[in-house]
């Protein structure tokens, strides 16, 4: 199989570049060459999908499948699906939860409205690039497009820092605030399974649109914390808080304590979506304990997240020493 991946530097598509080289396939690169490295046996063309003439480096190739995880201007996303209608047998886009129309009803499936987007935009919020980046993509390639709909990503390579910041935080040991209740499931996806099944759907030539994640409940709060503990062998311990106390403490959801969104959050569908369709169609999810002791192991080679490919650096995630102390003096934490 000839891959073609648009990107292959950042966290997807750096697993899908390697996912391919595992399978033997024939990988090709296409990015501005600003940002990392490109593996032995991968062939890397340079082009910037957003200047004049830049895509230029594509022309005359031909690719069975390509892989795009784009999530700038939905223009883009037309171009680049122009310019390989004829090149490339398949398109997968890597697209996102996030373009579901708010408000979203927790368990909902594939058919739920989706914003109204633009795919000849040039700017617009993640929604709307997401979502009019899908549209384009569609209108190009037809039944030929797999629309990918991810959710959370965890696993080795992650450049946003969830599952890092906890398995830091909890290496430091002590009282770790840990927002309850222990059995909240939560939903996510192992980049190494997302990216796995993306080729194989590519492969065999499969289109449509999938919620590309683990089944709801795949895992639990408590299962992920503790496995944090388990593989750093921190001197922790967790003080499982009631999230009435961690909210009126002024403590946010999914920002200051990463992966966590109570029952009744207005964003708590995004760990609660329908995914028989992609399950149906062969997506597996290995269980938490590997993710993470796996992202542990790596995050001790490459000693810190590394920066977002392309992208400025977030300014924060997860909550400050000071404040968690705070919350964890103020109430008794829950059984």
């Amino acid at each position: 199989m000839r891959l073609l991946v648009l990107g292959g530097t950042g966290f997807v598509g750096g697993a899908t570049v390697a996912e391919g080289l595992r399978r033997g396939w024939s990988v090709t690169v296409f990015n501005r060459g600003l940002h990392g490295s490109t593996p032995a046996g991968v062939h890397r063309l340079r082009g910037d999908r957003t200047a004049p003439d830049g895509l230029a480096e594509l022309a005359g190739g031909e690719w069975d499948v390509v892989v795009d995880t784009w999530d700038g201007a939905p223009r883009a996303a037309r171009d680049s699906a122009r310019a390989l209608v004829d090149a490339v047998g398949h398109y997968v886009y890597v697209s996102s939860g996030s373009v579901y129309a708010d408000p979203v009803v927790p368990g909902s499936d594939e058919s739920a409205p989706v914003a109204d987007a633009d795919p000849d935009a040039t700017d617009g919020d993640y929604q709307h690039l997401k979502a009019g980046a899908e549209r384009a993509v569609r209108e190009v390639f037809g039944d030929r497009a797999l629309i990918a709909r991810a959710g959370l990503i965890l696993g080795p390579g992650e450049d946003i820092g969830r599952l890092p910041w906890w398995l830091s935080r909890i290496e430091r040991g002590g009282d770790v605030l840990a927002p309850g209740p222990a059995e909240l499931p939560i939903q996510y996806i192992d980049v190494r399974d997302l990216v796995g099944w993306l080729l194989e759907q590519g492969a065999q030539r499969r289109g449509g649109t999938f919620n590309a994640v683990s089944r709801p409940g795949h895992s639990t709060m408590g299962e992920l914390l503790d496995g944090c503990v388990a593989v750093t062998g921190a001197d922790a311990r967790l003080r499982w808080t009631d999230p009435e106390t961690i909210l009126a403490a002024g403590v946010q959801p999914w920002e200051d304590l990463p992966i966590w969104l109570p029952l009744g959050h207005p964003y708590r569908w995004l760990l609660e979506r329908d995914t028989s369709r992609a399950l149906a169609a062969g997506l597996t999810c290995r269980p938490v304990a590997e993710t993470v002791a796996d992202t542990w192991r790596w995050l001790r080679e490459v000693g810190s997240v590394p920066p977002r490919a392309g992208k400025p650096r977030r300014s924060r995630i997860g909550l400050d020493p000071a404040r968690e102390a705070a919350v964890l003096a103020a109430e008794p934490a829950t059984s």
